[in-house]
């Protein structure tokens, strides 16, 4: 059956499709497929310096998030032979993903039912990383109000050894900081990562777990430094989530990290992030900003 909705627009000199626009994507909110696109617009020039240079996951959900839901590595049947892509080696098999570096790409993987960006920790060369990630993941009983606490407590840490760390929420319950780094193995930043996960489960015994036995999380937050291994994928900053409200994975400033006593103070939706990008640009720019990447120490 036709598409009644479906438009065709010229976004940056391509040519895109757009379809089923009035499917509505969060039935608790009516957040529908245009309003994704509209977000994605309205955030690119923040979110593409996270995704550039990276091989993308998609998480996909054509019908929304109530919907059948299936994670997209390869580069989907029918892309447009304007996207850039990269070959990457998973094990013993190699293939072929898409990176998202311009407006077109965004909106036409967002166009598929992408609702979510995820990408690893490097760029062209996965035995290169060029930024760590502190991956705080609350078990039942604790929140992003006890993830806050950590965040802190890992910052005092990472200045202590000359690194800094820009901290976003993921979107869901948990928090990530993010350190950019001059290109370094991806086995120094794993181990310095598990390190950092030891010395923050010593200074916050009570708090902090840093092995991913599931029952020692109850009440505690686990600080998954294996979120550094090449083969894994974090959610991008200013990434859309499949929950059911349009959440979004939202950089941060330290004073919002410090002061958060509620979790709702650190859920932020589409129109919100579309907002604080507005008012005050990417949050998040130190990440991207080669004048900020330092060795790790040692």
């Amino acid at each position: 059956m036709p598409d009644p909705t479906a438009t065709v627009t010229e976004v940056a000199g391509r040519r895109l499709r757009l379809t089923h626009l009035d499917r509505v994507l969060y039935p608790r909110t009516g957040f529908a497929k245009a309003a994704l696109l509209r977000y994605y617009t309205l955030v690119a020039p923040a979110i593409l310096p996270h995704l550039a240079g990276r091989p993308a996951s998609f998480l996909r959900l054509p019908e929304g998030v109530e919907g059948q839901r299936f994670w997209a590595k390869r580069v989907p049947p029918g892309a447009p032979g304007w996207v850039t892509t990269l070959d990457v080696t998973h094990r013993q098999e190699t293939m072929r993903q898409t990176v998202v570096d311009d407006l077109p790409t965004l909106l036409w993987a967002a166009n598929l039912g992408c609702l979510e960006f995820h990408v690893p920790q490097w760029r062209g060369d996965p035995a290169t990383h060029d930024r760590l990630i502190i991956d705080l993941d609350p078990g039942d009983g604790a929140g992003v109000v006890e993830c806050c606490v950590v965040a802190l407590a890992a910052r005092e840490l990472l200045t202590a050894d000359g690194l800094r760390c820009w901290p976003k929420t993921t979107g869901s319950k948990g928090l990530h900081l993010t350190v950019p780094l001059l290109d370094t193995p991806a086995e120094r930043v794993s181990a310095y990562a598990r390190e950092l996960a030891r010395r923050l489960r010593q200074a916050l015994p009570d708090l902090v777990v840093d092995q991913m036995a599931k029952q020692l999380r109850p009440g505690r937050v686990f600080v998954d430094w294996s979120q550094n291994n090449s083969a894994k994928t974090t959610v991008a900053a200013y990434s859309l989530r499949a929950r059911p409200e349009p959440t979004v994975s939202t950089p941060l400033e330290w004073p919002e990290v410090a002061g958060c006593r509620r979790a709702e103070q650190l859920v932020f939706t589409a129109d919100a992030v579309a907002e604080r990008v507005r008012a005050a640009g990417d949050l998040h720019a130190g990440v991207t900003d080669p004048a900020q990447a330092v060795a790790l120490p040692g």
